[in-house]
């Protein structure tokens, strides 16, 4: 029989399935940690299942340019280069190689983004602009 989900309430909807079995939900799986097993939010393809919603932010025209230009060059989307730089920015870590800083080196050149991490709390729309 089953084992239930630590911390889940009781129902037969929170049960594991039977080891070595994904689960129906396309959305959800099994995971094997010790002699458990414990469902988490991830895709059969053992890929945290994400729901993406549509934005609309304000960002500086040339680090836009730069992101944008480095998203292609790494071969992602705007969207998935923004969400792994907030990811890693959240744990404390470095988003990027020393390979890859080289490149933004490069792209902050060619676009002319001359604005540093120190400017990011005094930065102010320029007169005329809509806020």
């Amino acid at each position: 029989m089953p084992r239930p989900v630590p911390g889940a309430k009781s129902s037969p909807a929170n049960h594991a399935p039977a080891p070595g079995r994904w689960c129906q939900d396309p959305h959800r799986a099994t995971v094997y940690l010790g002699t458990y097993v414990h469902w988490c939010n991830m895709t059969a393809t053992g890929k945290p299942g994400v729901e993406r919603v549509q934005t609309g932010i304000r960002i500086e025209k040339r680090l836009l340019k730069v992101l944008k230009a480095l998203a292609e060059y790494r071969d992602l989307s705007l969207g998935d280069l923004i969400e792994g730089i907030a990811l890693h920015a959240l744990e404390g870590k470095a988003p990027f190689s020393a390979a890859t800083l080289a490149q933004v080196r490069d792209l902050r050149r060619i676009y002319g983004l001359e604005l540093r991490a120190a400017d990011s709390h005094r930065l102010r729309e320029r007169a005329g602009r809509a806020s």
